[in-house]
């Protein structure tokens, strides 16, 4: 039988491709977007959050997304070097980094023609993010993409040992370490959760604890730009942060309670940091991160010591593999009232 290509609508038709990196979705935005204005990166950022964060919604959100959808919408880049810019949309607004998206969109990149001139065994791809200038490089043969890894922007740990009071569960002391966002950092035994067993519904409410009672009790700050300042979500560990040739699982709840399938890829910058802050770590000890949700697994190590402001920092490399799940158009018709997007928890 032959089907018209689209179904009746009105407006705009937003076409995209959609990927997974360790299970945590990726919505990447081929078409439809208006252009999006902003002499930099962060006024991109800022720009869609004032005007266009109708069709972020659109996307992510239900009958065509899902509470724990993730997007990317490529743009211009101020950068000579950048190959392309990002920004990156959740269910709550816009994240400053994404190492889920970064490893995915290494592989997007050249397959879709954005490289024009890849090479083997690697090609690298500078992608400007939020947070700044990311280098990938994706494994490239005989015309396949393969996995991806890729070097962070300088990573610090922003405040170890901070007591917090989180109600329901009493006094708390996390960790909050950069990797790209700022994130705290807590081990789940101290909820008597465990990050591989526990149901998720748990770690979720008592990462969400967390997130809040940082966010109102801890003075956030970053040195190149008040637009990073902010606690983008908790990550719960399995407490085993010494360097090891076993893998260490954590589990990440951001933004509005959203909880990320894969190891986290800025986490997992953001983690080794804090390890190396901590002399946990040494430079080029590669570690295994494992999802406490899906079991998928990164691996990152600390690869440069440098400074971030007042910070010492250090650049992390972490690596992974995204797959392509399927590509999609969406469309909207002017009278159905749920079109524009809806939330179920």
């Amino acid at each position: 039988m032959d089907f018209p290509q689209l179904p009746p609508h009105t407006g705009s038709v937003l076409s995209v491709v959609d990927m997974h990196t360790g299970g945590e979705p990726l919505r990447v935005i081929l078409s439809g977007y208006p252009d999006v204005k902003g002499d930099t990166i962060l006024a991109k950022r800022r720009y869609v959050r004032e005007h266009l964060d109708h069709l972020r919604k659109v996307l992510m959100f239900e009958p065509r997304g899902h509470y724990d959808m993730y997007g990317a919408l490529l743009v211009s880049s101020e950068l000579p070097e950048a190959d392309l810019g990002v920004l990156f949309m959740h269910n709550e607004g816009y994240s400053t980094m994404c190492g889920h998206a970064v490893i995915a969109l290494g592989r997007f990149a050249v397959d879709y023609g954005l490289i024009k001139a890849p090479t083997s065994p690697e090609t690298q791809i500078n992608i400007h993010c939020p947070c700044g200038l990311v280098k990938a490089f994706t494994q490239y043969s005989d015309g396949k993409t393969g996995a991806v890894r890729f070097h962070s922007v300088p990573a610090f740990a922003f405040a170890t040992d901070v007591r917090i009071s989180v109600p329901g569960y009493g006094t708390i002391t996390v960790d909050i370490s950069y990797g790209g966002a700022l994130y705290a950092f807590v081990s789940a035994d101290k909820f008597r959760l465990d990050v591989n067993k526990s149901k998720t519904r748990d770690l979720v409410g008592a990462a969400t604890a967390v997130t809040q009672a940082v966010k109102s009790q801890v003075k956030l700050s970053h040195p190149v730009s008040e637009d990073l300042a902010f606690l983008y979500g908790t990550i719960l560990t399995d407490d085993k942060d010494a360097y090891s040739e076993e893998p260490t699982a954590n589990v990440c709840v951001f933004a509005d309670a959203q909880v990320d399938r894969s190891p986290t890829g800025s986490g997992v910058t953001a983690r080794i940091a804090l390890q190396y802050h901590k002399g946990l770590i040494g430079l080029n000890q590669t570690r295994s991160f494992q999802s406490g949700a899906t079991r998928s697994v990164f691996t990152g190590k600390a690869i440069e010591e440098t400074t971030c402001g007042d910070y010492r920092a250090v650049i992390v490399e972490v690596a992974g593999h995204a797959h392509y799940s399927g590509v999609a158009s969406f469309t909207q018709e002017s009278d159905d009232t749920l079109s524009g997007g809806f939330l179920l928890r």
